[in-house]
């Protein structure tokens, strides 16, 4: 395994000393020259929490709602217009508007708070799964969504239940929900037939979604943030690892920012080699906020006494150029 890893490796370096962007960088082979395949995957590392990377990288895509490696629908509910969206994303790789419905939401305006209150939340939402053995009053079918998130529960919000469904096929319904989102039935066959739930993201908001809210040069902001996270952490830096954290950091489990920190620094105390690898990364703007960003992607770790490969989700804060990790699991 060690042998195909190290191909890999050198695969990347051939292709990154070839390509135009990099081609001068004299010091970085100078460096493989004399230390190998390790001391180059630090400097590829740390390349990689370079914002000119991450500017040069994001020119020719598509932000307008996010940057996403792996949503490639996008839901869109407008509470106060009473509409659901759907892009998607096209062969030119930009998300186009595709479908709008008609739909309804709760009955009292603004955020859900707990559960029972009659509000449809605001946020951003996977698709759980799709339920077609629904009562009739919700029509053909229902998609669930994954309401409480983890910044709602951080936030300590209440309630679950959350869905897209139809509307009654045998009786009459009030013009809003208790806090779903309701679309007529032909509208939710057509949504059906049209997304794949696994690649869709849903952002609900008081207002329209509007797109391009946020400049290429904030999303690199963050991701050479999290890459800069990724490099402390592979490499053992402690202080600098934990000061990616807010002060009102709360994990997913309820542990706080000091227990946080006594847990990081027994494992980091340990001084093991690790691999770390983030991929289908996605960056979304939270609804209703001016610097909270929502990043979920697939992580995989391993080191000598602990592996894990799944999702990650972080909820962090932006300020003066450095993000700070609200929440994580």
């Amino acid at each position: 395994m060690q042998n195909n890893f190290s191909k890999i490796l050198l695969s990347i370096i051939f292709i990154f000393f070839t390509s135009s962007l990099f081609a001068l960088d004299v010091n970085l082979l100078t460096h493989y020259r004399n230390n190998g395949i390790e001391d180059i995957q630090k400097e590829l590392d740390k390349k990689l929490t370079d914002e000119n990377y991450w500017n040069t990288y994001l020119k020719n895509i598509d932000t307008s709602f996010g940057y996403f490696e792996s949503f490639t629908n996008i839901l869109a509910c407008d509470k106060s217009q009473s509409r659901l969206a759907v892009y998607k994303k096209d062969t030119n790789n930009t998300y186009q508007l595709k479908q709008e419905y008609s739909a309804y939401t709760g009955k009292m305006k603004g955020d859900k708070l707990r559960e029972g209150d009659l509000k449809t939340p605001v946020g951003v939402y996977n698709i759980v799964k799709k339920i077609t053995k629904v009562d009739s009053f919700y029509g053909p079918m229902a998609f669930v969504t994954s309401y409480p998130n983890s910044y709602d529960k951080y936030r300590g919000k209440t309630g679950q239940g959350i869905w897209i469904h139809g509307l009654p096929i045998k009786q009459e319904r009030d013009e809003f929900t208790k806090g779903c989102i309701a679309i007529n039935n032909k509208s939710i066959e057509c949504l059906d037939r049209n997304i794949d739930i696994k690649k869709t993201i849903l952002i609900i908001d008081e207002n329209i979604v509007k797109k391009n809210t946020v400049s290429k040069a904030t999303y690199s902001e963050v991701l050479s943030n999290l890459f800069a996270w990724r490099y402390s952490w592979i490499y053992n830096d402690i202080n600098n690892y934990l000061s990616f954290y807010a002060p009102e950091f709360k994990r997913f489990d309820g542990m706080n920012l000091d227990r946080f920190k006594k847990y990081k620094t027994r494992i980091f105390q340990k001084n093991e080699k690790k691999t770390i690898i983030f991929k289908d990364i996605n960056v979304i703007p939270y609804p209703d906020t001016n610097n909270i960003f929502k990043i979920v992607f697939k992580e995989k770790y391993k080191s000598n006494s602990f592996s894990f490969t799944g999702n990650k989700v972080l909820i962090v804060r932006l300020e003066d150029n450095k993000f700070n990790i609200i929440t994580e699991k």
